[in-house]
């Protein structure tokens, strides 16, 4: 099963899939982290005058280590790596913004970040326990332990589509205050491409996992 040779071509699709979404993210990030916004506030400002501005003010601003940028909605906290917290580029206050508008969404309860809270135990035992049920009922050729490691990675991969329209949410949120303060339409447009390249790590994800799944049950056909 997993040395065929439509395994060993899903393989491939996947890596130039995530691959490529990498490649392009980084390179817009890396790109307009060296434009300084002429707006003048850092990552960190940003983020709080926009939750200050929906009327949120119970939200924690924390600088985290590199690449650490997420809403945790456990304890309503936003962190920021260094770059996001303390610089003044477009990448910065884009990605300030686009955090800040996940901590609207959980403010304002958006129904699919419910969803997406709600789905969240059930993920975390799925995506660590669906391969090694797979592997144990294909070694020991028992069918219903298949089903339900397949059953497992379907779960997985409803979380990941729920998760994009969270992730284009909080991003339109940030576009749309960063032209409500007035940042000139050459930066926004830099801010877009940033949150755009972001955007698509998820899409690339969400179907690799669907391919993966459609894999899967191609197998059980068979």
């Amino acid at each position: 099963m997993f040395m065929s040779g439509s395994y060993l071509a899903f393989i491939v699709l996947t890596m130039v899939i995530g691959l490529g979404a990498q490649w392009y993210v980084n390179r817009q990030i890396s790109k307009f982290s060296r434009v300084r916004s002429s707006f003048g506030m850092t990552g960190a400002q940003m983020a709080q005058r926009m939750l200050a501005d929906h009327g949120i003010t119970n939200v924690a601003i924390r600088q985290g280590g590199a690449g650490q940028d997420h809403f945790d909605p456990r304890n309503n906290s936003i962190t920021l790596d260094p770059e996001a917290y303390n610089g003044t580029s477009i990448t910065a206050i884009a990605t300030a913004c686009h955090e800040a508008g996940h901590a609207c969404q959980f403010a304002q309860g958006y129904t699919p970040m419910t969803v997406r809270g709600a789905l969240v135990p059930a993920v975390n035992l799925a995506s660590n326990a669906w391969v090694f049920l797979l592997v144990i009922g294909i070694v020991l050729q028992l069918e219903g332990l298949q089903a339900l490691a397949i059953a497992m990675y379907a779960v997985v991969l409803v979380f990941q589509l729920v998760t994009l329209p969270v992730e284009f949410n909080a991003s339109h949120r940030a576009m749309d205050y960063l032209s409500g303060v007035g940042v000139v339409s050459a930066e926004r447009k830099g801010a877009f491409n940033v949150l755009r390249a972001c955007a698509l790590t998820y899409v690339a994800a969400a179907l690799i996992s669907v391919l993966q799944l459609l894999w899967l049950l191609s197998q059980r056909e068979e």
